[in-house]
């Protein structure tokens, strides 16, 4: 019977998500939260990334005033030195998430980890946070295109990890998401009923203004993004055309099509730069 039970535990123990081993610990510098389904339920682990992003804080141009903040906040963070967590909002393909992957191929030597946790998995940051807290290790827990529609889960989990908690905040771990939504839920006209208008002429926001600025107001650090002008994004451009090893000469020749590129795209950023870039290069070698 023993022998039968034992079997039956070894082969169930081949559909568990296995914990990392001290080696993926040392070894890894970025990790993903997921989740796998067994006979027990859904199963939330870490999953050491292979391959991670090389972009470095060189290659992020016209964005020096975020990218200083965010150096300097993580920096601080490394050091055991008071630092916030982080919102980085605005215009799309602008830099947010390669900002924070810079960071951790910046301070990745001096213990950062990064562990990438998707929108429909916040619900699950209370266990994260337990599994990180007792490790030595400095971590980021990086949520990328973050909005929310109203009464998801995920929304009120992330309240409570900012600050909402009974539980105090874990010294070893910081939030840094991006979104397109400075407030992170979707705003409405109707929404503007709910001002009061006092007799000394001051507008106070309603309950339901107030709800939906409540959690970015929880991110210690705001950072907005916005469209580089036209010379920037052909700085940009530059910049990437040289990563990929063409001359000064060469680049001053592709303006108009870098330019034309983007209008068709409709709109400039450092992605539709870098995107270019790899077109142009593609075709040149």
């Amino acid at each position: 019977m023993n022998d039968k039970l034992d079997r039956l535990l070894s082969h169930l123990d081949t559909f568990l998500p296995k914990p990392l081993t001290d080696e993926q610990w040392k070894s890894a510098t970025a990790f993903r939260w997921r989740r796998r389904d067994s006979i027990f339920g859904s199963i939330g682990f870490l999953q050491p990334v292979k391959y991670v992003s090389d972009i470095t804080f060189n290659d992020l141009q016209h964005i020096d005033r975020q990218r200083d903040a965010i150096r300097d906040n993580t920096r601080h963070f490394i050091q055991k030195k008071p630092a916030n967590n982080i919102l980085l909002t605005g215009a799309r393909g602008t830099g947010k998430s390669s900002l924070i992957k810079a960071c951790l191929h910046e301070f990745a030597e001096q213990g950062l980890r990064l562990v990438e946790v998707e929108k429909e998995h916040l619900a699950d940051l209370a266990d994260i946070t337990e599994l990180l807290a007792v490790r030595s290790e400095r971590f980021i827990v990086f949520c990328d295109d973050l909005s929310f529609e109203e009464g998801e889960s995920g929304y009120k989990a992330m309240k409570s990890a900012l600050d909402g908690s009974v539980s105090a905040q874990v010294d070893n771990i910081l939030i840094y998401a991006t979104s397109n939504r400075r407030h992170l839920l979707p705003e409405y006209m109707k929404d503007n009923e709910g001002y009061v208008h006092s007799d000394d002429g001051e507008i106070h926001p309603g309950e339901v203004v107030e709800e939906k600025i409540s959690l970015s107001e929880r991110f210690g650090l705001w950072l907005s993004f916005y469209p580089p002008k036209q010379d920037e994004y052909l700085e940009i451009v530059a910049h990437w055309l040289r990563h990929f090893g063409l001359s000064e000469t060469e680049i001053a020749t592709v303006r108009a099509e870098a330019l034309v590129w983007a209008l068709e795209r409709g709109s400039r950023s450092g992605r539709v730069a870098w995107q270019f870039a790899k077109h142009w290069a593609g075709k040149r070698a």
